[in-house]
């Protein structure tokens, strides 16, 4: 095992909430026969008092034909991953995102075509719940990948060598490539809320066997397709999850409010008619620069 991938496996193993790990086995049951593994990540994980917020989980999936019983669900998700869908357990709330093992490898490796899963998943996340040791095992790779992958895109582009700094470049630069409702500054703070932890996983991720870092001269236009594919995908998803998640537009407001400050409210008809609703909000967001 590599200092990455060991680094990587302490810190999903790292003791999380109980009521986290009660949340992702329900998560599992709900997918039974294709559950391999949840992860717990984003803000919340910060977070010591969970009541009142929304928790962001990924479930793996085996295949997502045997994860749905109907064929459109599955259709869907392979074809615009990850279907996203709202839960509620235990007394929280929170949403997941299902991902075969497959793509979960492939969108956190240097061949994905956009930034949407390796920008995630180069920060700390948990391991809740697995199938078994081999399930585990392979869905940890994934995640020690996606740290690779951001330092293959950025360790060219950075303005010098110290390892905060590409942490920095590559987190600036994937949040230009999605909609994104935080303001300014956002990627630099990701980084300073835990400096240690990112200097030795950096360290590490540059130090991976057969890491290569790409050349300079071809980055710009990497880095153009990925923004014009990301901010695109992120269009497409909204108005996907208005079929699969109940309540999408008041999350979407909630979201915004919460990170940009703004006062967003959604009307009776946005609710209604939840895909017309978000196709409507995100151009007037895009204008008043509530999201980037």
């Amino acid at each position: 095992m590599s200092a990455l991938q060991s680094l990587i496996c302490d810190e999903l193993s790292a003791p999380v909430d109980p009521r986290v790990v009660r949340m992702a086995i329900a998560i599992a049951e709900q997918h039974v026969e294709a559950s391999t593994a949840v992860f717990f990540y984003g803000s919340c994980l910060r977070e010591a008092q969970l009541d009142g917020l929304m928790l962001d989980f990924y479930l793996i999936v085996s295949d997502y034909d045997r994860a749905y019983p109907k064929s459109w669900l599955a259709k869907a998700n392979r074809l615009i991953p990850p279907n996203v869908f709202p839960f509620a357990h235990d007394g929280l709330a929170a949403k997941y995102a299902v991902l075969s093992e497959a793509d979960f490898a492939r969108l956190n490796s240097k061949e994905a075509d956009n930034v949407s899963l390796w920008a995630r998943f180069s920060q700390p996340s948990r391991l809740v719940w697995s199938r078994d040791v081999a399930s585990a095992t392979r869905v940890a790779q994934a995640v020690a990948d996606a740290s690779a992958t951001l330092f293959r895109h950025a360790h060219a582009l950075a303005s010098t060598s110290d390892v905060l700094d590409i942490w920095r470049e590559g987190y600036a630069r994937t949040y230009d490539c999605e909609l994104r409702a935080e303001r300014t500054g956002r990627s630099n703070s990701v980084v300073d809320s835990d400096p240690a932890r990112y200097r030795a996983v950096g360290e590490a991720a540059l130090a991976e066997p057969g890491f290569s870092a790409m050349p300079a001269d071809v980055l710009d236009s990497r880095w153009r397709q990925l923004r014009r594919r990301g901010k695109w995908l992120s269009i497409v998803r909204l108005a996907k999850a208005s079929f699969t998640f109940s309540g999408g537009v008041d999350y979407l407001a909630w979201k915004i409010n919460r990170h940009a400050g703004t006062s967003i409210t959604i009307k009776p008809w946005q609710r209604r008619w939840p895909l017309l609703g978000a196709l409507f909000l995100v151009p007037r967001l895009l204008l008043q620069g509530a999201i980037k």
